[in-house]
């Protein structure tokens, strides 16, 4: 696969010999299934089979859009003529679709202004009736720590060392003791920033296990880029950590630049703070006042509910979904 070295050469390879194969290899297995419709989810070198075959089998397809191929400095890898080819397919295949839908509503809004092409909904992780329950049943108390979660891949290693930077300036001002935990596949302990008198690191949960920890926790930190030099992430792209810490029914702290999707979500639904400082010390006085609070889960509660009725339930997505499916059958051709 391209990641550094000798990209145009791998990326030709993939072009010319790979994809060919592979759209044959979709051909026939669509002709052997013979599927009511087929579910598409365009993702790095998969757009050129999946751009070359659906739009010519006279299947109905659903196409859900999550990442852009030209993020997190794609074009180094996969060479920055073939992936504006690939974003390019995707494009094409996304408006080609019987129906669709995207991560984000910016991403919607994005693609229908280039595309033309309408979408169900925002399709993305979601709230079960059982975790709508917890949040409506579940007694606000008193927190005895402060301990704050952070959920998968750290992205960005900046923005995360000035929000620890920033939370160490605020630790001794703090009527409680404040801890980090950090949840996921990688570890961070050799990290300049990592102390391990307050950080700690319980690697990568099992859904039920990540769910059961992050309801032990205070709040969630959500960090995006603060500047916007990758804006087809920034501005499109939308983390699942954000609803992991709504399904736990942590407020949370979301730090991004004011144009990401993220902070859009946080400017529009109060479930926790939203900064977009840069500097360390004026986020840590803003950390200072928000995590004084004594029972931010009672504070934030009711827009944490909303937000989540509103934007993830899994119900009212796994409905649209099903409808999507069958208006997307209907029109086999």
């Amino acid at each position: 696969m391209p990641h550094r070295r000798l990209t145009r050469v791998k990326s030709a390879l993939l072009d010319r010999f790979w994809a060919p194969l592979a759209s044959a290899h979709l051909l026939r297995t669509i002709r052997q299934i013979r599927p009511e419709v087929i579910w598409a989810i365009p993702h790095n070198w998969s757009i050129l089979p999946l751009g070359s075959v659906l739009p010519k089998t006279g299947i109905g397809f659903h196409v859900t859009m999550q990442d852009y191929v030209d993020v997190h400095g794609q074009a180094k890898k996969f060479g920055s003529a073939q992936c504006r080819r690939m974003a390019e397919s995707a494009d094409l295949l996304y408006a080609a679709a019987t129906t669709r839908d995207a991560t984000s509503h910016p991403m919607i809004e994005d693609l229908q202004k280039r595309t033309g092409a309408e979408a169900a909904q925002m399709l993305h992780a979601g709230l079960e009736e059982q975790d709508f329950w917890f949040l409506e049943s579940k007694d606000a108390s008193h927190p005895i720590e402060i301990r704050i979660a952070h959920a998968g891949t750290i992205l960005k290693q900046e923005e995360f060392a000035l929000f620890v930077k920033a939370l160490a300036q605020a630790r001794p001002v703090l009527p409680l003791p404040i801890s980090l935990h950090l949840f996921g596949a990688h570890s961070y302990a050799t990290s300049r920033w990592f102390d391990p008198s307050w950080m700690h690191e319980h690697g990568n949960l099992p859904e039920e296990k990540l769910l059961d920890a992050l309801r032990q926790c205070t709040w969630g930190f959500a960090p995006m880029e603060l500047t916007d030099h990758d804006p087809r992430y920034n501005r499109f792209s939308f983390p699942t950590k954000f609803i992991a810490y709504l399904t736990a029914g942590l407020p949370v702290i979301t730090l991004a630049h004011q144009d990401s999707s993220m902070a859009r979500m946080a400017a529009t639904y109060k479930v926790g703070l939203l900064s977009h400082s840069t500097d360390a010390s004026n986020l840590s006085e803003q950390l200072s006042g928000a995590l004084a609070i004594p029972m931010p889960r009672g504070k934030y509660r009711a827009e944490i509910i909303r937000c989540a009725r509103t934007e993830f339930d899994a119900n009212r997505m796994r409905h649209e979904l099903r409808g999507c499916f069958s208006r997307a059958s209907s029109a086999k051709s």
